[in-house]
């Protein structure tokens, strides 16, 4: 494996017309993803939620955001630095977003088995 570097809050991409994600690094058969998630004030459209096979670890690294979940309905508010673990199968989906967000994003395998999307 080639050894890489890069930063986090350098070369942010336009992500004017709609939010950019961009896989910094893959684990072949380790089942992880890692992505650096650019957002300029997208959501998720109404009615569509994410309903994914795997654990999902985010951060918000500048910026601010909320998740809303359905089944028990909550919604966490997530400030620069703050970080949530969405286990495999919790439906979720971006209710705000602040201009100018930056989210670091980890994919990984569940327990039941569910691997991450690039892996």
């Amino acid at each position: 494996m080639t050894m890489l570097r890069g930063s986090l809050a350098a070369n942010l991409p336009d992500a004017s017309r709609s939010e950019v994600i961009e896989t910094l690094a893959v684990f072949p058969g380790k089942r992880v993803a890692v992505e650096r998630i650019v957002s300029e004030g997208q959501t998720t459209p109404p009615g569509e939620w994410y309903d994914q096979a795997w654990d999902e670890w985010v951060m918000v690294m500048r910026g601010a955001a909320r998740i809303a979940f359905e089944a028990p309905v909550a919604e966490e508010s997530l400030a620069e630095n703050d970080w949530i673990l969405i286990p495999a199968g919790r439906r979720h989906r971006v209710s705000f977003t602040a201009p100018g967000t930056v989210w670091l994003a980890v994919h990984g395998d569940s327990p039941s088995g569910g691997g991450a999307p690039h892996a």
